[in-house]
Order: structure tokens, then C-alpha cells, then sequence
């Protein structure tokens, strides 16, 4: 049984910067906290645990003169806020891009558009970035969503940095059906387009799909939608031993993808895991 293993699969630039950052935090000491989970992965959130870092909801959990670290999905601007005025010691691992989509929806309220943002309404990510709006902000999923929003001269759009260009695209059409001045930020994560088209041709190749990462991560969750649209013998797993060997029964090539919070030590015990379970089989 061949496993073909996703080139992009797991951290993105974000993720990657937010654990290092958190990680050494952790390593220096002192009483640390992450406002949130740092990124949608337990099995990291459970590691950081492991070395004294606590993650709490609110900044009123956390006791003075302690370091608080900005999870990489970032966090509303009133909690930053909070955060400063506590004079806690802050450690921003906001992913950039999430920090970029921020920043626009600031700017957009400023000058005087409404602000659409494309995304999941109860996902951090997207709650943190509402918050940078002063105006009128709508949250939406589709085009339909957008005809149920009240009539605007001028809209400014972002979007979550994990949706598809096909969501955005679908709201922006929408949008500007509706006349008016529509201003359109595409805030879409590079990283997310590219695992996301190497996830639809590495599926169509494939007799069955692993997708690898915490399922309460919104990348992962979209991976696993797309390999399921295409492949329905598709798996979404956060540790190899959630694995069934029942799954490889008759398959030949087996295609291994992971979400952008998925660390490469979970990867590669999940591909070790299925080549033991090949030898298995031919044993």
C-alpha cells in the first residue's frame, strides 16, 4: 500500500511562528497564559500545559504581572485593550495575515463603508476581527446570506483567512448585485489555497483520504469537506490512534493531508501508523 504523503501538509508561516513564539515563552518561565487555545491543535495546547502555560478565556483570569500570550488566531480588540491596561507582559503571536484582515476592517469602518466579512460568525478568528469594526459589520457564509443584509451605499468586504476563493467569490458577486461602491480586501491565506488545491488533486488520485488535524480547526474541517466531495472514503483524524485498520481494506494508495495547526510530530505518527498496519497485512 503506497502513502502519499501531501507536500504542504500541517504548520502554515502563522502557526509555525505562533508555537515558536509560545514555546519559548513557556520555556523562560514565570506565570504564562494564552488567551485561548494558541492554534486549533489539543495535542499542542496539551504540551504547552505540560510546561506551566495555562489558557484561560478572559483576561480577568490572569494575575498581574504575569505574560500573556495573543493566540495565532488573534483576539478581540477590547481584549488586547484589557490586556494593556492589566500592564500584563504581551506576547502577540497574532498570525499576520489574521493581523492584515484586522487592520482593513479598521480602516474600512474609518472610512465610513459597512463591513462584510466572509467567514464562520463563531469561530475566534472571526470574532477578533469584528471587533476592529466601529461601524456597521455583517458576518456572512454565502451570496444567499448577503441578500438578507439591509441595503449599503458602500460595503467593504475580507474575509477569514481560511475560507476558499470560492466562498469570497460567491459574497463578492452578491455584493455587487446589490449596487453601491463595493471595496474587496482579499485576506485569504496563501497557505490555505495551496493545501486546499493540492488536497483536490491529491484526493482524485487516491483511493482514500487521511486528513489530519483538530476538529475544531476550521482548515482541517474544509480539507476534510473537499476530499469528501470528491472521495468519500475520506478520514478526519487528530492522532494515529484514532486510526481503524478496517479503513485500508482493498486500497492500493492511501493520501495523507493535514491542517495548518497540525505539528509534524502527529503527521508522522499517523503515517508510521499506517505502514504498520500495511506490514501487518502482507505479515
Amino acid at each position: 500500500m503506497e502513502v502519499i504523503l501531501a507536500k504542504h501538509a500541517g504548520f502554515c508561516f502563522g502557526v509555525k511562528r505562533a508555537t515558536h513564539l509560545a514555546f519559548d515563552a513557556a520555556g523562560k518561565g514565570g506565570d504564562t497564559y494564552t488567551l485561548g487555545p494558541i492554534i486549533h491543535s489539543p495535542q499542542v495546547v496539551q504540551r504547552l500545559e505540560e510546561m506551566g502555560v495555562k489558557s484561560v478565556e478572559d483576561v480577568s483570569e490572569i494575575k498581574n504581572g504575569s505574560t500573556v500570550i495573543i493566540r495565532s488566531h488573534g483576539v478581540a480588540a477590547e481584549e488586547l485593550e484589557a490586556a494593556v491596561r492589566a500592564d500584563l507582559a504581551i506576547v502577540d503571536a497574532t498570525c499576520p495575515f489574521v493581523k492584515k484582515a484586522q487592520e482593513h476592517v479598521a480602516m474600512l469602518s474609518k472610512e465610513g463603508y459597512d463591513v462584510v466579512v466572509v467567514g464562520d460568525a463563531v469561530h475566534p478568528e472571526v470574532q477578533g476581527i469584528v471587533s476592529y469594526a466601529t461601524g456597521r459589520v455583517y458576518v456572512v457564509s454565502s451570496g444567499k446570506d448577503v441578500e438578507r443584509l439591509p441595503r449599503m451605499a458602500k460595503m467593504g468586504v475580507v474575509a477569514q483567512t481560511t475560507q476558499s476563493f470560492e466562498h469570497l467569490n460567491e459574497v463578492v458577486a452578491a455584493c455587487l448585485a446589490r449596487g453601491g461602491e463595493t471595496r474587496v480586501y482579499n485576506t485569504i491565506c496563501d497557505a490555505t489555497a495551496v493545501r486546499q488545491e493540492e488536497t483536490k488533486k491529491l484526493a482524485g488520485e487516491v483511493d482514500c483520504m487521511i486528513v489530519i488535524g483538530g476538529f475544531n480547526s476550521a482548515n482541517t474541517k474544509r480539507l476534510a469537506q473537499i476530499c469528501r466531495e470528491l472521495l468519500p472514503r475520506t478520514h478526519h483524524i487528530e492522532t494515529a490512534g484514532q486510526i481503524d485498520p478496517a479503513w485500508f481494506e482493498g486500497v492500493q494508495r492511501v493520501g495523507v493531508t493535514a491542517g495548518a495547526s497540525t505539528p509534524k510530530w502527529l503527521i508522522d505518527e499517523v503515517t508510521e501508523r499506517i505502514s504498520a498496519i500495511d506490514k501487518d497485512k502482507i505479515g
